[in-house]
């Protein structure tokens, strides 16, 4: 058993990191899979650690707290200034004054058609839009999103307006005053985050220091993350299987039945071994009466991949020298998340005794992992064998994971910017003042009902369940490019032509026959791999027996 260890800082990592920074719904749906659900394991975690990620998710929410704080003290201090300071005679509006009212109104248009074409931080806005995308949409959505071009526009119209007033003597100095003051925070915000992003984000730094929870409460959830991301066996629910390993790829399987060449040794004397068709209580026996289990095969197939690795590293820098191969048990929702044992010694026993029980609910997997793209397309190839009942069945079930989300690399460009850039970046406050307040504002409100909602549920005490999201899944992007398909398809098939292989050595090595199995698995010209139709075997993907070709991508 190799288990790979992925805790050393990836890119991956850094830029899920930084995307608790630039995107408030990602940040929240961290913190209510991870935090809000402490009663579900962590899904397995390919290439990336996500421990860091939980603590900047919760420093940025933290900061955002901070920040809409400083707000909410602006704004009364501006409602009170304003309907106190309102000229004699002026008919204001109930509870608030005639400026803070129409600012009030400026800010809820600018956070409105930020939200509804997809964005929202509160410190930077870096989901660039054209204006045909914005329109994409219907009703109030497509008319808030229709506004996106025309906000410095009214934002200017307010400001002319107020010194309009003031000039004329129907205004006052709140109007001019605190809409200024309340670029502070946001100025501040910006200075905090892009240090970070400076400081602890950027490629130079990021491996220097692996971040931790501050709290105790938080702490504990990171230690049992810790335990469960890259441990051999993960729990699940049977209604969401492969959680984090991505988008399926083409899967397929098949069963075919064993029979004895006719130069086996055992072919003549199976029924003086008490057999029939080499079939006996453990299952299949081979050529010198050792039981053919899965782990004869799984055996055979690691050797064909181990040696891929070893001739990719001696002659190239393709990412198959890097490829991992591990040993995986799934195992079904049952006791309390604390006490489920991740130590190496249970985690051999449920290899050992899952890997030729061919189980419905436990499921041993041979895992085959190439993390290309610095970590960005991550290939998943899932076998599992069993041999029960004189047959061979063999399931491959490829997943992709696509890269992580483009707007999320606005982390180098704001880690470049320095500090020298004050003048601009404050301008660049100034703008984007009336969407952050409010945004800081909603990310502050649902952060306290998040809170309250983990305090009422206490999940620690709720029913045990299964991981149903992967962080790194919820920054993955819809969408790979033509270069990064061409590297997934041709890591699959590769991986898939070895396991082919190694399964046509087991069955040679053992005695059987292997000129259907070389029949029914077909190398096509473009690659993909065709389960035909079979004689005393049953195909286990597709309508009735025949077999179909899976299409479909992890970019699709």
């Amino acid at each position: 058993m190799s288990h790979s260890v992925q805790g050393s800082p990836s890119e991956a990592t850094r830029l899920l990191c930084a995307g608790t920074y630039l995107d408030i719904e990602f940040r929240r749906r961290v913190i209510e899979e991870l935090v809000e659900h402490e009663e579900r394991p962590i899904a397995p975690s390919l290439g990336v650690d996500v421990v860091p990620v939980l603590t900047h998710a919760l420093r940025a929410r933290g900061q955002d707290t901070l920040t809409a704080l400083l707000l909410l003290a602006l704004w009364v201090g501006f409602i009170a200034a304003d309907a106190a300071s309102a000229p004699e005679g002026a008919e204001g509006l109930p509870f608030v004054g005639l400026w803070s009212f129409l600012y009030a109104a400026v800010c809820l248009l600018h956070w409105g058609a930020h939200a509804a074409a997809g964005r929202g931080s509160a410190a930077y806005v870096v989901d660039r839009r054209t204006l045909r995308e914005a329109l994409q949409g219907s009703g109030a959505q497509r008319a808030l999103r229709a506004l996106l071009p025309g906000l410095p526009l009214i934002t200017l119209a307010y400001w002319l307006f107020a010194l309009w007033a003031l000039a004329q003597g129907a205004g006052n100095w709140a109007g001019i005053i605190f809409p200024l003051l309340l670029v502070l925070p946001v100025w501040m915000h910006r200075a905090r985050v892009a240090a970070v992003m400076r400081d602890e984000l950027s490629r130079k730094n990021f491996a220097d220091s692996r971040p931790f929870p501050d709290s105790a409460y938080h702490r504990r959830i990171a230690r049992s993350i810790d335990r469960e991301q890259y441990a051999g066996l993960t729990i699940y629910d049977p209604s969401r299987p492969f959680i984090g390993m991505g988008v399926p790829y083409e899967p397929w399987s098949f069963a075919l039945e064993l029979k004895r060449g006719k130069n086996s040794p055992s072919a003549s004397n199976g029924t003086a071994n008490g057999a029939t068709n080499g079939v006996t209580d453990g299952g299949a026996s081979g050529a010198a009466g050792a039981p053919f289990t899965g782990r004869t095969v799984v055996e055979l197939i690691r050797p064909r991949l181990e040696a891929l690795r070893q001739a990719a590293a001696a002659t190239s820098r393709d990412r198959l020298k890097d490829l991992e191969i591990d040993e995986f048990v799934y195992l079904p929702v049952g006791p309390q998340r604390s006490v489920v044992s991740y130590d190496e010694r249970t985690v051999r026993m449920h290899l050992a005794e899952a890997v030729n029980e061919g189980g419905e609910a436990r499921r041993y997997f041979l895992r085959v992992r190439v993390g290309a793209w610095d970590e960005q397309v991550v290939v998943s190839v899932l076998v599992r064998v069993h041999t029960q009942g004189g047959m061979l069945v063999l399931e491959v079930v490829p997943h992709v994971l696509t890269p992580i989300r483009a707007e999320f690399r606005a982390v180098d460009v704001i880690a470049s910017r320095g500090e020298e850039d004050m003048l601009r970046d404050g301008l660049r406050a100034l703008l984007t003042a009336p969407a952050a307040g409010f945004a800081a504002a909603v990310s502050t409100v649902r952060s306290g009902v998040s809170g309250f909602r983990t305090w009422l549920a206490d999940p620690r005490r709720s029913a045990p369940d299964g991981p149903a999201h992967s962080v790194r899944e919820l920054a993955a992007a819809k969408e790979i490019s033509l270069f990064q398909e061409m590297d997934v398809s041709r890591y699959v098939k590769t991986v898939q032509d070895r396991i082919a292989s190694g399964v046509r050595e087991a069955l040679r090595s053992q005695g059987y026959e292997t000129d259907r199995f070389e029949q029914q698995i077909v190398q096509l010209s473009e690659g993909a791999i065709y389960i035909g139709q079979m004689s005393g075997g049953a195909v286990a993907q597709g309508a009735g027996a025949e077999a179909k070709h899976l299409t479909g991508s992890g970019g699709r």
